[in-house]
Order: C-alpha cells, then structure tokens, then sequence
C-alpha cells in the first residue's frame, strides 16, 4: 500500500539490513559504517561479545560456549533478540557525540509479510530509533543508483543481495511490477558447498564457498577459465584435504540458482505494461548489489532478455545510498513509496 511522509519529518540514519552485511548511512555524512551481519554471542547467557567483522572471522572457529550467527536468513528476521543487539550496536557507534534520538530509514524486502515488516521496526525501535520509516529495497536501489525513478517511464532495477533478489519496474515513483525471491548470494554459496561435497566429498565452510565465488565465480563462459586452490575436509577418510577447482566447474555449481534469477526477470519482463516494455528495450535495467558482481551475469542476462544490462558503479553500496538520498529529500519530496 502507499503512504505518505509528512513533510515536517527527517530522518538521522539509513539502514541497509541486509542478510549478509549491514550498512549505515549517517545525514549529510553518506555511508559510515559497513559491517557483516554477523554476532558471536556466549552459548550460556545469550550475551553479545563480538560484532561485525570481528565475530564473522568466528565462523566455523568458535569453541564450545561461543556462538557466531547471521540474524538475518533470507532478507527478514531469524533471530529477533540477535537483531535488535546488532542494531542497538551500529545506531550506538553511529550516536556517539549526538544528543537527539535517531530516526531511521529501513530498507526491506518487497515480498516481505506484514508480520516481518513489523519484525524490522519494532527491533530497530527497541535499538533506539524515535521513528522507523521503510523503503522497498528495489526502490532505495533504483535512487542509490541515480535512475530517474519519478519521470512517466520505465525504470528497471534487478538488486542481487545476500537473501533476496529484489526485481522492480519503477515510474513516476511508484513500483509498476515487482518480485522479489530467495534466492540471492546464500544460496549461490549453497551451491558451492554442495557442489564440494557431491563432486570430490569435500566439506567446506560458508567463508570458503564465499571466497571461491568470489575469485572464480562466473554465469559466463570466460575468456580464460580460472583455477583456485580449496582446502577442506575430506568427508570419507575424514582428514584435511587440498583439491584444484576451475572457474567452468563453479559455473555448473552455480547454474541452478542463477537460472532462477533468470527465470524471475524474465517473469517480471512479462508481467509488465506494453508502454513500459516499450521504454526498456532502449533504456534496459541496472544492476546492484553484491551478486551483480559474479563475473558475467550481466551478460547473460542481456542475452536472455534481448535488454542492455548495466551494473551499478557500487552495487554493494546502492540500497544504503538509496536510503540517505530518500532521507535527505523527505522533506521536500511529496514522500511517496511503497511498502
């Protein structure tokens, strides 16, 4: 549904909650803090004792009292409690020196539940925020990246996360045609896991599986393949194992979840009005967030759909972006969005 913001509000902090790494967008100041969505807690009292990048080096090398989780699954909320500790954690990093209360612009999934949507406010009211105001992710993306969201035309935007991949049709400053899936960077790193383990009965951990999808991952054939050394254990003999991969066999790892991301713009191409379609075969669609980066999926979704494809100049910062820009100009916009 539509709402409008008063004119009289403004907001002090965005928030980009993403599933695999949070950002923080101060007024006036643009992005402050960048950290992984990720917090060790003490196993016995529930107790935070690390945050962010310190706690995401804790993956898989925890002992026994420690545990180090991603709040965040899928885009929403998995652990409530977890959340809110994060949340209290970047607004009080951000606050120092401040006296007001913060107000807060959240950016959430499009196919979000009411109930998840109320999950997201009211943790971050818990954390300290005074207001909460949410923003569609497509949307803060479209702004972060500088498409011209409030003109009569076609404004695409396909927003590759952590937990979701955001697709949206934007004009005249309003969602035409939106999908938004679960399927995103968690499950390309799921098919790399899987991948080890039914191929060479090797078991790896998420921090492996991202830094091979980061070094050889592609959903293009390349001009020259890559090859990456991956340590893990061998899951019959049960020792530490070394084996070579090349960048073709993680290409065939990852087919599956990104012939879903396919799939789903295809989807939205359809589903949307003849004048709009109109628009894109000249204009296409842009791309943000951290899976717009995989080596080649801009090519091949150019190739699938027949549109020109262009990838955000900082995808990973897009949807913060979009949020502080919503912020700055609540004032003097008409504060139209959709949530």
């Amino acid at each position: 549904m539509a709402f409008h913001i008063p004119s009289y509000l403004s907001c002090d902090i965005g928030i980009d909650l993403g599933t695999a790494n949070t950002l923080v967008y101060l007024k006036d100041q643009g992005i402050v803090l960048r950290e992984p969505s990720v917090v060790a807690i003490d196993t016995a009292s529930r107790r935070p004792i690390a945050f962010g990048e310190e706690a995401k080096r804790m993956l898989g090398r925890v002992p026994g009292n420690i545990t180090a989780i991603r709040p965040m699954k899928d885009g929403v909320i998995a652990d409530f409690d977890v959340t809110e500790a994060l949340l209290s954690h970047l607004i009080g990093r951000v606050r120092r020196g401040l006296w007001n209360v913060p107000r807060v612009v959240i950016a959430i999934p499009s196919g979000i539940t009411a109930v998840e949507k109320r999950a997201v406010m009211d943790s971050a009211t818990r954390a300290g925020a005074s207001v909460v105001i949410t923003i569609p992710e497509p949307m803060a993306a479209a702004i972060g990246v500088g498409l011209p969201i409030y003109e009569p035309a076609a404004n695409m935007i396909v927003d590759i996360g952590g937990g979701t991949t955001e697709i949206a049709v934007i004009s005249l400053g309003g969602m035409v045609v939106s999908q938004s899936i679960r399927v995103a960077g968690d499950e390309l790193n799921n098919a790399i896991i899987d991948y080890m383990k039914r191929a060479y009965n090797l078991l790896i951990g998420e921090r492996t599986a991202e830094e091979i999808k980061i070094t050889v991952g592609s959903a293009y054939p390349l001009d020259d393949e890559l090859t990456i050394e991956v340590k893990g254990r061998d899951s019959v003999a049960g020792l530490p194992k070394t084996i070579h991969i090349t960048s073709q066999e993680i290409r065939e790892a990852l087919s599956a979840p990104i012939g879903q991301i396919v799939d789903t713009v295809r989807m939205t191409l359809e589903r949307c009005p003849p004048e709009l379609s109109a628009d894109l075969v000249d204009r296409g669609f842009v791309m943000a967030g951290g899976g717009s980066l995989i080596r080649g999926i801009d090519r091949l979704l150019s190739e699938k759909t027949g549109l020109p494809v262009t990838v955000a100049e900082d995808p990973l910062s897009a949807v913060a972006n979009g949020t502080g820009i919503f912020m700055n100009n609540l004032k003097n916009w008409n504060g139209r969005t959709e949530a």
